[in-house]
């Protein structure tokens, strides 16, 4: 009986062990998405005090506060999405390289042209030259615009070369984009990567 009993006491222990890590884990991710953004110190004293309530745990062993915490975790992420953030890209990363020429196909990369919105982006990738691919793009909006009735408004456009890997989006000028178009888009790509790589996530 005392066997049974004390495999019983060392699962239960096993579990509520998981199921710290796996919260550990979860504020550490988030954590670390917040750190990569510019609204970090609205939530540092959120952090503080979730990592606090977790090593609350160690010496209590309750395991009403890591559902809690986890909750809260949850619904923080919840909120990021809702502000437009991606909180699953965390670890990725995006990269401005310079410009290319046609011959970066064959290192992989493709034609992409990029219009950027008042609250979205809009983009179309494809075989043709990036003066076609725009011209397209440009078309679609309009038709969109007209079916609509609501006028489309098109802050800038891009004409880009880009290669996606597991952890990188690497976007680079193609011989359409002016230098000063391409620095502007640098600065707003760094200064808000994360909410870029959100709003480029499905070009693959």
């Amino acid at each position: 009986m005392s066997d049974q009993l004390n495999k019983i006491s060392t699962g239960l222990k096993n579990l509520l062990s998981d199921k710290i890590t796996g919260t550990w884990q979860l504020l550490s991710e988030t954590d670390y998405f917040l750190s990569r953004t510019g609204i970090h110190s609205n939530y540092e004293s959120q952090m503080r005090d979730l990592r606090n309530r977790l090593n609350s745990v160690n010496k209590s062993g309750k395991e009403k506060i890591i559902k809690e915490v986890h909750s809260e975790i949850v619904d923080l992420r919840k909120e990021l999405r809702l502000l437009g953030y991606d909180v699953s890209l965390g670890k990725h990363r995006l990269v401005f390289d310079g410009f290319r020429h046609d011959d970066s196909m064959r290192k992989g990369f493709r034609r992409v042209v990029l219009f950027i919105l008042d609250d979205y982006f809009l983009w179309l990738k494809g075989e043709a030259n990036h003066v076609e691919l725009a011209e397209i793009l440009e078309q679609q909006i309009k038709r969109h615009s007209q079916t609509a009735k609501k006028n489309i408004r098109v802050r800038e456009k891009h004409y880009l070369w880009y290669l996606r890997t597991k952890q990188e989006l690497i976007l680079s000028g193609s011989d359409t984009e002016t230098k000063k178009d391409y620095e502007r888009l640098k600065a707003f790509g760094e200064a808000s990567s994360l909410l870029f790589l959100s709003r480029l996530k499905d070009l693959k």
